[in-house]
């Protein structure tokens, strides 16, 4: 990210489609999401993304609430917190009713090394949550495992509006039983975890002894969960649906929904100020956060490019004609329509709109996504499909070692992204794509 471009441009310097990194970087910059700071692959998170954080901070944890998980704070002595907090859970738990034992917990980690940093994505600082968890059966600690990984997919689907993929990882990478929620990049031809839950089993038990008494004399280890999403979402919300005129957010987690611009032709009279003061009111009152445009005399095609560079879903028209016929023109930054609407229950048509803005946002990512899919049978399909960067779905045997083959066969350009539970059917003799062998599964391949 060049750190000398002029603070009055008001559009990326790169097209999307020309160069995703650098778009993406300046998408981030000029929308005011982040802002450089000295130190190498460290960025200031500003008060935009900040609040789109909290906002997703809040949701999960009222869901966490009614899960019965508890707060917790530990002193951050070790990258994994597993070695700061599993001795306590060896405390702490000591009978059955002890069981389950959740917590969780907020803070921000830190990477040692990098290279390549991208603001959210990949830095040397980042927001995160890790829960974990400990459960008298196994049967229990996968309920949980599954209902962590419904929140999430809530978490990306509701709010930041993204079509995700769910399944279970590859046995190289994962636990005993784990879930990980993937967003793919059509641009990169990659996924990037968004999220995961996993069983990691009795191991941890054994090594920091952490059992319970199941009946007088007898101990039993008890099975334990652990879950985590990270601010690395904030940057697959604005990779998904941001365009060549910067940010597009959301409106379930946008900090402005609308923004209510002034119109005159010479200068704006009082008369347009108070009407759009009271329309704020009115807005406001719906519930429907709301901030009205003050960037002073200035043409109105750069109050536009502004306010559509920092991704605000509605942008509210309001002049002397508007006055008159008592009507708003409201513009939407996600298709760059402009409509009509009476002032006549102004909060609830806005509010309505703002639904459908979501709602369209995750429908055009699912469709782009979705047309990124390319299934394959045979392993000269799959190199083809992989070097075009599409999301490949593959029949295959399902083994590790074959996994290891695939990636030294690919010079370490494919990886699995994941299994979805939720598996097509499997006509009897298909083959793998890369053995010939009987195949066990549907999996998801992309570019690692």
């Amino acid at each position: 990210m060049k750190q000398k471009k002029s603070v009055l441009s008001l559009i990326p310097y790169e097209k999307r489609e020309e160069g995703f990194d650098e778009w993406y970087r300046d998408v981030c910059y000029c929308g005011g999401m982040v802002d450089f700071h000295p130190s190498h692959g460290c960025y200031v998170m500003r008060d935009t993304s900040m609040e789109i954080w909290d906002t997703l901070k809040v949701f999960f944890e009222r869901e966490m609430k009614r899960m019965n998980v508890k707060k917790c704070h530990l002193p951050k002595e070790s990258s994994d917190v597993r070695n700061s907090l599993y001795p306590y859970f060896s405390k702490w738990i000591r009978v059955a009713s002890d069981l389950p034992l959740k917590y969780n917990q907020w803070f921000y980690a830190t990477r040692s090394e990098m290279s390549n940093p991208i603001p959210f994505i990949r830095s040397r600082e980042f927001l995160w949550q890790e829960g974990h968890s400990a459960f008298a059966t196994r049967k229990e600690a996968y309920l949980e495992v599954n209902n962590v990984m419904d929140i999430y997919c809530r978490i990306y689907q509701e709010l930041l509006a993204i079509p995700v993929l769910t399944g279970r990882k590859s046995e190289d990478d994962s636990g005993l039983f784990s879930s990980t929620l993937q967003v793919f990049i059509p641009e990169t031809g990659r996924c990037v975890q968004g999220a995961y839950s996993n069983c990691l089993g009795q191991s941890f038990a054994k090594q920091f002894n952490i059992c319970f008494e199941k009946a007088i004399g007898v101990d039993s280890l008890v099975w334990q969960n652990s879950w985590s999403f990270s601010s690395a979402a904030i940057g697959l919300m604005i990779m998904v649906h941001g365009d060549d005129k910067g940010l597009v957010l959301p409106p379930n987690v946008a900090p402005v929904q609308a923004v209510i611009i002034p119109l005159a032709t010479q200068g704006v009279d009082q008369r347009v100020r108070d009407a759009c003061a009271a329309a704020a009111i009115i807005l406001e009152l719906a519930g429907i956060r709301t901030q009205v445009d003050s960037l002073g005399d200035i043409p109105l095609s750069i109050k536009h490019a502004h306010w559509e560079q920092k991704g605000i879903p509605l942008r509210i028209l309001l002049g002397d004609s508007e006055i008159a016929s008592n009507t708003f023109l409201i513009a939407r930054r996600d298709n760059g329509s402009t409509i009509s609407v009476p002032r006549d229950n102004l909060g609830e048509r806005v509010a309505l709109l703002l639904k459908k803005v979501q709602k369209s946002l995750f429908k055009v990512a699912r469709s782009k996504s979705t047309a990124s899919v390319q299934s394959v049978e045979t392993w000269e399909e799959f190199v083809d499909a992989i070097e075009s960067g599409k999301l490949v779905f593959a029949p295959w045997c399902d083994e590790q070692q074959v996994e290891r083959d695939i990636n030294e066969r690919t010079y370490g350009l494919a990886k699995p992204v994941c299994t979805p539970y939720d598996q097509p059917l499997l006509p009897m003799g298909t083959l793998c794509f890369a053995t010939g062998r009987l195949a066990k599964t549907w999996t998801y391949w992309s570019l690692l």
